[in-house]
């Protein structure tokens, strides 16, 4: 049984109807009248306008950025991605958190558990939106098309995140309580045909920018850099290219921006989606959770990461930071600026420009368009050279593919956990993990265990290797 959490509601207006949208399924099938389908009491009370039914979709992000699912958050996948691969260091006597830092995930784990419902919560509410769009008469058609992009970008973009940490997973695209009790695991490549189908239907679906004008609500433009990454990991070398050039091309609406000290700003013109910050006197999460002002009790940055950049490098310069407490020198990551501020200047990026180049520049290391126009060091040189460092020398396949790998750890170090999936999906897990981790490293650990009271709940569920 796929269980849902409740998040944190933060507006008050539209409280009924977002408690409608987020009961979880058991309690929905006792609180309503089980002749009573959940989408027609959902289309008859919240869908009656466009105020109200983006209402729900606005719920969404405000559930995800205002609560430990956050980034930078104790149950967010950049915190425990940087602690399962070789970027943070567990400094909390957390058990959950340690057990991620040790790889050693176990079947209880109370995070696991957590991250695990957070995600499934917001994937029901994101098909909540869908049915209950699909029968109401009262939303404009302008409004409904843009909703439903941005809930099919929304369910996407989170099986992503389900099927790279958890392989094989329940795909349900329903709020039937009697299909979702006994939903089983659905083979990773099934998993995703359905993230493609969504996002080939957000990027027709939603408008070419968006209507808040601070990117904090996907466009067509974040449904198709998504794409790119999903046919990256496919291995679809062809599609990721031709797709993050779409994206790259757009250059009346992004830029790779030359001054490495704004990308993480609220207005970066880099940015393709991100995240508005919902908690008062917070702006990112990463930068209340990771910004040290005392010796660390959460996480820091580990030493492979620090050691990472060459010299002159402009990223470790900006981007990492350090507290000293006595003679012991603790690095943490510094992209973001604010940890506790009531203006706000920074939100939680989520998709930017500079990994849609290193996305074209892996697909085309991988067709041998290695050097030259339009080749893959073409791709790596404008990240380099902003970062104040000379071209790449690389020339070979195999030293531009290990040359784009680099590049992916200096510049998206905890970001979502790219780290992580970037060892796995690349075969060096076991190289790289067993060298910094040592005998705790098993190769089962490169997915996290079924939570057991999720298996518990629903006997169709299975558990993963090694658990």
């Amino acid at each position: 049984m796929i269980k849902y959490s409740h998040p944190i509601i933060f507006t008050s207006t539209y409280f009924l109807l977002l408690i409608i949208l987020i009961l979880p399924a058991g309690a929905c099938k006792k609180f309503i009248d089980p002749g009573t389908p959940v989408t027609e009491l959902v289309a008859g009370t919240v869908y009656t306008n466009d105020q109200k039914a983006t209402a729900t979709i606005l719920s969404i992000y405000s559930g995800i950025s205002g609560t430990n699912f956050s980034p930078g958050g104790n149950q967010s996948f950049s915190t425990m991605g940087g602690l399962s691969a070789d970027e943070l260091i567990d400094y909390s006597i957390t058990s959950g958190r340690a057990e991620y830092y040790a790889n050693a995930v176990s079947v209880t784990n109370t995070t696991n558990l957590a991250i695990w419902r957070n995600t499934y919560q917001y994937i029901y509410q994101a098909n909540a939106v869908l049915e209950g769009l699909e029968k109401s008469s009262g939303v404009s058609a302008t409004t409904k098309k843009d909703l439903q992009g941005q809930a099919k970008f929304i369910r996407a973009f989170l099986y992503f995140y389900l099927t790279n940490c958890w392989g094989d997973v329940p795909y349900v695209t329903t709020t039937d309580y009697t299909v979702n009790s006994i939903a089983r695991r659905t083979p990773q490549a099934e998993v995703y045909k359905g993230i493609i189908a969504d996002l080939l239907d957000a990027q027709d679906l939603l408008p070419d920018t968006d209507v808040s004008g601070n990117r904090i609500q996907p466009s067509k433009w974040a449904a198709k850099a998504l794409l790119s990454r999903v046919y990256l990991f496919l291995q679809d070398w062809q599609n990721a290219e031709a797709t993050a050039s779409e994206v790259i091309s757009n250059s009346s609406a992004f830029t790779l921006l030359q001054d490495i000290t704004k990308v993480f700003l609220k207005d970066s013109r880099e940015t393709i989606w991100q995240l508005m910050p919902v908690v008062p006197d917070h702006n990112s999460s990463e930068g209340y959770n990771y910004i040290l002002t005392t010796k660390p009790n959460y996480v820091a940055l580990s030493a492979q990461i620090v050691n990472a950049f060459e010299p002159g490098d402009k990223r470790k310069a900006y981007w990492v930071g350090n507290f000293t407490s006595g003679s012991q020198t603790y690095y943490y990551t510094s992209k973001y600026k604010v940890k506790i501020a009531s203006s706000l200047s920074e939100y939680s990026v989520i998709l930017r420009l500079s990994e849609l180049y290193l996305i074209r520049a892996e697909a085309r290391a991988q067709q041998n368009k290695l050097l030259g126009a339009n080749s893959a060091v073409a791709d790596i040189d404008p990240l380099r050279l902003r970062a104040g460092l000379s071209p790449s020398v690389a020339v070979s396949q195999l030293q531009i593919l290990d040359a784009v790998m680099q590049e992916r750890k200096v510049e998206l170090f905890t970001e979502w956990g790219n780290r992580w999936f970037d060892l796995k999906r690349t075969g060096k897990a076991d190289a790289v993990l067993s060298m910094v981790k040592g005998s705790g490293w098993q190769p089962t650990d490169k997915f996290y265990p079924i939570p057991q009271r999720e298996i518990a709940n629903d006997n169709q569920l299975t558990q993963n290797a090694g658990y």
